[in-house]
């Protein structure tokens, strides 16, 4: 199944106007650098809906958390965790 999931930005990450517009964003505890390019007008604060490390809209906080408490409770954001798990385990082996 393809899911857009809800996030909120933390800070951005690229500062060059050439380069891609990246930022942090926290999925419920667990944060990931995220592609803005499709949504320019995305501030720190914001919630984004992103799919494939792309965010693809703005939502509102209500509706964001919404979305995140209906996915967690399908078990539907374990995979970002499992992924976050993996990272921090190559980062601590050097990888």
């Amino acid at each position: 199944m393809c899911l857009a999931v809800p996030g909120k930005i933390e800070h951005f990450v690229a500062d060059d106007p050439e380069a891609m517009k990246m930022a942090k964003v926290d999925f419920g505890g667990i944060k990931k650098v995220i592609n803005l390019d499709l949504v320019p007008e995305a501030d720190v604060g914001d919630f984004v809906l992103v799919h494939v490390g792309i965010a693809i809209s703005k939502v509102d906080e209500e509706e964001a958390q919404r979305t995140l408490n209906f996915l967690e409770g399908m078990g539907e954001l374990d995979e970002l965790k499992i992924d976050e798990i993996l990272l921090k385990e190559r980062k601590s082996e050097g990888l």
